[in-house]
């Protein structure tokens, strides 16, 4: 493999990590910044589109673990990687990540747990901050 494909493989994986990233960070902060907007009065974390976006990104992920699917981000980024001769890691991304900077291990059962307490989590938000529904012009 020449060099340029190889350092344009690990850009590849290393733009799904940081997608991935993004992801984890919406669904995560998402849920806090719909909760603080309810103390802080901000309109905008009542907006419909962005609650079903969030509830649906939430939603995807407990239906993941409950299935024991691994994210497709973390297979397209491994294999971005394999082909790139780089190193890969096991399991889910969450797990790898909270091992790698907590060195915290623990059985996928605990996660699953975790996505389907946090998906409750968002899906009570939608009755304690309830989205504005659609104002239809006149």
């Amino acid at each position: 493999m020449m060099m340029s494909e190889q350092w344009l493989l690990l850009l590849l994986a290393d733009a799904m990590l940081i997608i991935h990233v993004l992801f984890v960070a919406f669904v995560v902060l998402g849920l806090f910044a719909v909760f603080a907007g309810y103390f802080l009065k901000w309109r905008w974390v009542r907006n419909r589109v962005f609650r079903i976006v969030h509830l649906c990104a939430i939603g995807y992920v407990v239906m993941q673990s409950w299935l024991g699917a691994v994210c497709p981000l973390t297979t397209w980024e491994m294999a971005l990687r394999a082909e790139a001769g780089a190193a890969t890691y096991t399991g889910s991304f969450i797990q790898h990540w909270l091992h790698s900077l907590l060195y915290y291990s623990a059985p996928e059962w605990v996660f699953v747990v975790g996505y389907s307490v946090f998906g409750g989590l968002v899906l009570a938000s939608w009755w304690v901050v309830r989205p504005h529904r659609r104002v239809r012009p006149r």
